[in-house]
């Protein structure tokens, strides 16, 4: 999908995988990608009255999060873009700007999930039958576009608002861990106007976080 962006390919185009050989997350982590799971890919054309790039995170998060629960999963939201299901992670949301797009890469584990990791896994097969990855794909692409619909016309306060209805309640014990390898802990406070993590910390100030890897505790 990157070498698309760089020719032009419109907005709006959408590449589905049946499998993948070298799929990544987060940091250049690996991604297990056995058949029977969705692997997507999306870009976004930036317009200059668009919100920062940066929070389509969020939008892709709760487009995702609509779309599982389509498929009768109810999923937790945890910043900024991973979807959670009794504490297990359900996917993976990766996104990378390519000139004047930003490129969204989606996994779900629809069918299978991986073992051996350093935080627990799931799949929509384990409360119920598994989707098609096809038809979710379909169901998928509805959402983002209404989502990004609204991300462009009433800016990030509606996203904003629905990721918080679906995430972690205030309170929820977290730990970020930052790109210097340091680690904040605190609790939950919310989301700047932003899309940027709060933390209450234990002395009672607030620290916003604006990027690192956050875990529940």
């Amino acid at each position: 999908m990157a070498e698309l962006a760089r020719s032009g390919t419109p907005e709006g185009v959408w590449l589905r995988a049946e499998r993948q050989s070298a799929g990544k997350g987060r940091q250049g982590r690996a991604w297990d990608s056995p058949a029977g799971n969705l692997y997507v890919s999306t870009l976004i054309r930036l317009r200059p009255s668009d919100p920062p790039a940066a929070t389509l995170a969020l939008v892709a998060a709760v487009a995702l999060e609509e779309a599982v629960r389509t498929f009768g999963v109810s999923a937790m939201l945890k910043w900024p873009n991973d979807l959670l299901v009794e504490g297990a992670k359900l996917s993976g949301i990766l996104l990378e700007r390519t000139e004047d797009a930003v490129v969204i890469g989606l996994g779900v584990n629809l069918a299978h999930c991986p073992e051996g990791l350093d935080r627990a896994a799931t799949s929509m097969r384990v409360y119920g039958p598994a989707p098609d990855p096809a038809i979710f794909a379909e169901t998928l692409a509805e959402s983002f576009e209404r989502w990004v619909a609204r991300w462009r016309g009433e800016g990030l306060a509606s996203v904003r608002e629905r990721w918080l209805v679906h995430a972690h309640p205030a309170g929820t014990a977290l730990t970020a861990r930052l790109a210097d390898g340091s680690a904040v802990d605190g609790l939950f406070d919310g989301l700047t106007s932003e899309g940027a993590l709060i933390l209450r910390l234990a002395d009672g100030t607030r620290r916003v976080i604006h990027a690192g890897d956050v875990f529940l505790l």
